[in-house]
């Protein structure tokens, strides 16, 4: 196989054999039957279907977006025979238990699978991706029956499944969902309302699709407190598994956006008496867990959506590196400013030293986002498989505060990698004739999906890093030290970088306190964004150094194009850092004393 232009190989295995120690995860239990073997195994498996079947059709998938008539919606046909071929080779199942059908893979290893996917047609594999949230929140918080009922054909890949969250009145703002779930006497309920927004809400893909949807039981307290979750297939399903009536879920209308234009985006109505499931109108739905705690429950799928937007955003600016990258090579053009013989060859752009400053930085946020998001990946097996508590719990705090750093910053910087793409193509940048203004247009959607930008920001300094007395910004922080410990000890360029970030974690939390120390929410969070990107920065400038740690004594190309990103990341990114904080430190009030006349 030719070297891929969707991601490199060489680089998940440096990072996940070299840097993360993978392996020492098989002498835990859950993961005692596999080995480096089958970890390979999987990832050549990923990468061939991902080529082989789901990267072929990128182009169609976004030109010929799908369409409904009033009865059904039409995609093209080569997305469904992609997900059927990706379905006989279980993958989807990968990090679930075996008595679901799945293989116990270590999550880590099963996101940098999907990445492949993600890379080659992130609209296509969004399908099966919505499923596997879906079945992993009913493993955890739905019954036996309802498991056996629903996740086994999700995860067969038989049926498909959503989140049901937005409205139109309420956009983000769940406290103001007014979709309502009305009790029947054999324990069902019937659910009345319309969610927009919904990904993958109606197709001809599988069997069937389960939308997990949010709604309101009637005399259930006001605002979030009051939103229970709810099973809503959109064909009943038998006690023998077959299935039985439509229920009254209809598709309203298609949404059409600038990217992911494969993966239908719909208005759905629950129980507008199209189909009168038991002779009545009203949808069908099946209690998750308690009542009025579904909010709680949703978030197990949207924070496991928040890593996965975030490892999309990853993938898309990985892939428009690399053929942005090939390009760079290949296109002649110009003469260095120091040969401006007319009657010289031309060179190849990457000879020009500002190109190769856009592949450089390209490089930096997009590896950089590949170490960030598997770093999640290894803190969710820890989370789960460490062998103590303590071990368990400090991971669920890493893991905790840092989700909403792993959904933005590849969402933020790894398009800035897609736009710089389109620039080193020059003109042919912004053709369809090359794919990079897709994986732009693409990208552009993950600062907004399962939480804008600002939601997150928001998330990040008004809870994350102030709960348990700001124990999540502690934990952060020892894990930084003790990298920049490491790196003073290797001495050299490394220690010079570790004293760079050890400088700007010490400010991160002296800012933090100031912030919180404002007496006043509205100035704390007035620039919360700020405040998610310098932190963000900082992750990533960890990982950079955790990186050449591992890379070092390392020699040939590869160890030196790490070594190359780290010292641009901390020459040239890094120092952001520095202006933002100082402005968040003054408790800046120019975005709050704005008034909206003005604007």
């Amino acid at each position: 196989m030719s070297e891929s232009v969707l991601l490199s190989r060489r680089d998940l295995d440096f990072l996940l054999y070299k840097w993360l120690d993978v392996v020492a995860l098989t002498a835990r239990e859950r993961f005692a039957e596999h080995g480096r073997e089958t970890f390979d195994a999987v990832l050549d498996l990923a990468e061939q279907v991902a080529t082989e079947h789901f990267y072929p059709h990128l182009r169609a998938t976004d030109t010929h977006e799908p369409t409904f008539d009033g009865e059904r919606v039409h995609l093209i046909p080569q997305v469904g025979a992609a997900l059927e071929v990706l379905a006989k080779t279980g993958l989807t199942a990968a990090a679930f238990d075996t008595d679901l059908g799945g293989a116990q893979l270590p999550e880590v290893v099963a996101g940098a699978c999907f990445a492949w996917f993600q890379a080659a047609n992130i609209s296509a594999f969004a399908y099966p991706f919505l499923s596997m949230g879906n079945a992993n929140l009913l493993v955890q918080h739905g019954t036996p029956e309802q498991i056996d009922r629903y996740v086994r054909p999700e995860l067969a890949g038989r049926f498909f499944g959503t989140m049901c969250l937005s409205e139109p009145q309420a956009g983000s703002s769940l406290s103001d969902i007014t979709t309502r779930a009305e009790p029947r006497a054999d324990g069902t309920y019937r659910l009345f309302g319309n969610k927009m927004w919904i990904s993958g809400g109606e197709h001809e893909l599988s069997e069937n699709i389960v939308h997990l949807v949010l709604a309101r039981i009637p005399g259930g307290p006001a605002g979030v407190k009051g939103i229970s979750l709810f099973i809503v297939p959109k064909f009943l399903v038998n006690d023998d598994g077959s299935l039985g009536e439509r229920n009254d879920v209809t598709l309203a209308g298609l949404n059409h956006k600038m990217g992911y234009r494969g993966t239908t985006n719909t208005l759905l109505n629950f129980g507008e008496g199209r189909h009168l499931p038991g002779g009545e109108p009203g949808a069908i739905g099946f209690l998750v867990g308690e009542a009025h705690k579904g909010l709680s429950y949703m978030f197990t799928m949207m924070n496991s959506a928040r890593v996965h937007v975030g490892a999309g955003a990853m993938a898309l600016g990985y892939t428009g590196y690399l053929k942005s990258l090939k390009y760079a090579k290949e296109r002649p053009q110009g003469r260095p400013p120091a040969g401006k013989d007319p009657r010289a060859p031309q060179v190849p752009i990457i000879e020009h030293s500002d190109v190769r400053r856009m592949l450089l930085a390209q490089k930096s946020y997009v590896e950089g986002a590949l170490a960030l998001v598997l770093y999640a990946g290894r803190l969710l097996d820890e989370e789960r498989t460490a062998p103590t508590p303590a071990e368990r719990e400090r991971a669920h705090l890493l893991l905790d505060t840092l989700t909403p750093i792993v959904k933005s910053w590849p969402s933020q910087w790894c398009l800035e990698a897609n736009d710089l793409a389109i620039q080193v193509h020059g003109g042919y940048g912004y053709t369809r004739e090359y794919d990079v203004e897709l994986h732009f247009r693409d990208n552009r959607l993950n600062p907004i999906h399962e939480g804008t930008h600002g939601i997150q920001a928001m998330d990040l300094l008004g809870r994350k890093v102030a709960i348990h007395g700001g124990a999540g910004l502690a934990a952060l922080g020892e894990v930084m030290r003790a990298t920049v410990a490491a790196a003073t000890a290797a001495g050299g360029e490394l220690a010079a970088r570790g004293g760079q970030l050890a400088a700007t974690v010490d400010r991160i939390i002296e800012v933090t306190a100031v912030l919180h120390g404002a007496g006043d929410p509205d100035v704390t969070l007035a620039n919360a964004t700020v405040y998610l990107e310098a932190v963000g920065h900082a992750v990533v400038a960890w990982l950079w150094l955790e990186q050449a740690l591992a890379a070092a004594g390392g020699q040939g190309a590869f160890y030196e194009g790490k070594r190359a990103a780290t010292r641009y990341f901390y020459r040239f990114e890094l120092p952001k850092t520095g202006p933002a904080l100082d402005l968040l430190a003054s408790l800046d009030r120019t975005t709050l004393d704005t008034d909206p006349a003005w604007l």
